[in-house]
């Protein structure tokens, strides 16, 4: 038998991956440059971390996760998103009792059981940015703005950002109690009335058609905020303004997971149908104290790295990705072929991409390979070349081609590949 991956699981091989190595190195670029480090966090967790701070009422947590017993009786399940795991770590390591706000990123793969198609994975892949210990609308439209250049960055150009706020302590309750009243009232499965008790805005989320039709005249938070979070909302929509950022206010947005508070907003991309939804965060104020840590504000992303790809091909977008090889040795007999080997690891050493034909191949079939390569240019060494101390450089694109002295070709090489 042959194995295969599991069903949902998506993979990423040459060509295709070379893109999504480009469009991580591109966002890793794009944190640095704003002050967000690097951090890796664990893949599994205790189940607590996410039913407690994700919300037993999601369907991430009810439905989705990937939940098993250790050898020692514990639970713990594959993480299904980032942000309560990454604000784990800041806790238990003390990162956030020094300059604030902490400002990290990772990215790797997330998974949960949901029915796979394309753009929705069992085992699928995100980009993930947090600023942890500041309530400040700024930082708020900083993140927001990260994330859009880096779509920007890559070539994307209908991406469109649905921005909304979900209130905070003081004005969200009122308006939960108005959105329970409009609810019960309407014709809904158990499931659904039992959701109403425990997080009616889960309902507002709620993809069916005979559920969206019997919303449409629901409560609105944005007629239910306080003047605080009025004020804190048109804040960053102002801020956002002044750096050529255009939203599209969406006054039924409150994503998936429960710790959103105040600003909420997602990324969507009208070429990828019903998986539009390609990137979305928001403020988590309460989060912390949810999983046992002090008051500590907060508010992040996690961009889907999959959809991305995938919009990109939509947009018949390719970013431009490093250079496989940029130079391919061609040795003829078994003294230039070790000579040839030295001078490919001095090539590498020195930032040039090299590689060789390997397996004695003849002229023929080693020119075949240096054209697969993608390499601009070819290094012919022979065993005349070697009595006289040179190589052969072939320009692949011109196909002109000079003699070099050995001692000088990797100086030579570097001037014109860099």
């Amino acid at each position: 038998m042959s194995f295969q991956a599991p069903k949902g699981v998506k993979e990423y091989v040459p060509p295709q991956a070379s893109t999504f190595y480009a469009i991580r190195a591109a966002f890793a670029e794009t944190a640095r440059r704003a002050g967000y480090s690097y951090l890796e966090t664990a893949v599994f967790e205790d189940t607590q971390l996410f039913a407690r701070g994700v919300g037993e009422s999601t369907d991430v947590v009810s439905k989705e996760m990937y939940t098993f017993t250790d050898r020692g009786g514990r639970s713990l399940t594959l993480r299904p998103e980032f942000t309560a795991g990454v604000l784990r770590a800041v806790l238990e390591h003390g990162l956030h009792r020094g300059q604030l706000p902490v400002k990290v990123w990772t990215d790797g793969p997330v998974f949960r059981a949901e029915a796979p198609q394309e753009g929705r994975y069992r085992q699928f892949y995100q980009l993930d940015l947090e600023a942890i210990g500041s309530e400040d609308p700024a930082v708020d439209a900083e993140t927001i703005a990260l994330a859009w250049q880096w779509y920007t960055t890559l070539g994307l150009t209908q991406v469109r950002l649905l921005l909304n706020s979900l209130g905070c302590r003081e004005c969200r309750p009122i308006y939960r109690a108005r959105l329970q009243e409009f609810l019960r009232a309407l014709d809904l499965d158990e499931a659904t009335r039992a959701r109403i008790e425990i997080n009616p805005l889960r309902v507002l989320d709620d993809k069916r058609p005979e559920v969206q039709e019997q919303l449409a005249d629901a409560p609105l938070i944005g007629d239910h905020l306080c003047a605080g979070c009025k004020s804190y909302h048109d804040r960053v929509k102002q801020l956002l303004a002044d750096l050529g950022i255009p939203w599209e206010d969406s006054p039924r947005l409150v994503r998936g997971l429960d710790y959103y508070t105040r600003t909420t907003f997602e990324f969507d991309h009208p070429l990828l149908g019903a998986q539009s939804g390609i990137g979305g965060g928001g403020r988590y104020d309460g989060l912390s104290e949810a999983i046992g840590g002090p008051a500590l504000p907060g508010i992040g992303f996690g961009l889907g790295l999959d959809r991305t790809v995938i919009a990109l091909e939509r947009e018949g977008v390719e970013p431009a990705t490093p250079a496989r090889c940029e130079v391919y040795g061609v040795a003829l007999g078994d003294e230039a072929a070790r000579a040839m080997f030295t001078l490919v690891n001095d090539l590498r050493a020195a930032g040039v991409a090299a590689d060789m034909a390997f397996g004695g191949k003849g002229l023929k079939g080693a020119m075949k390979g240096a054209d697969r390569s993608g390499a601009r240019f070819a290094l012919i060494l022979g065993e005349r070349d070697l009595a006289a101390r040179a190589v052969q450089v072939k320009d692949l694109t011109t196909a002109d081609q000079t003699e070099v002295p050995l001692a000088q070709v990797v100086d030579v090489l570097k001037g014109k590949v860099q």
